[in-house]
């Protein structure tokens, strides 16, 4: 099985191809194409390929499906004895993309 680890938006998310994952929000419109090259590892099963910190010659093509944003939280501050209370909601911005490939430049 070929994944990969990829790092977009300070977080790491191991992908697949033809799954999808939702990473914080990209300043692409759905149905673009979007390039990962921030590639932390690549495995195909066989060999594995480990970046210091990331590999020159790997790249994660996938495909915007949604723009979203999800569930909401409730943000509630107390302070007891002082009649102080806030409450707030909000909902995180997200980007699902669908993995097209995993290229790699074999040497």
């Amino acid at each position: 099985m070929m994944y990969a680890i990829i790092e977009t938006g300070g977080k790491q998310y191991r992908v697949e191809e033809d799954k999808a994952i939702r990473v914080e929000k990209l300043s692409t419109e759905k149905g673009e194409e979007v390039v990962f090259d921030r590639v932390l590892l690549y495995s195909d099963g066989a060999e594995t390929k480990i970046g210091r910190p990331y590999l020159e010659d790997c790249r994660v093509k996938g495909k915007v499906t949604l723009q979203g944003r999800g569930r909401k939280i409730v943000v509630f501050k107390y302070k007891p004895k002082k009649n102080y209370r806030r409450k707030k909601g909000h909902r995180q911005p997200f980007t699902e993309v669908l993995i097209k490939q995993i290229e790699v430049a074999t040497k």
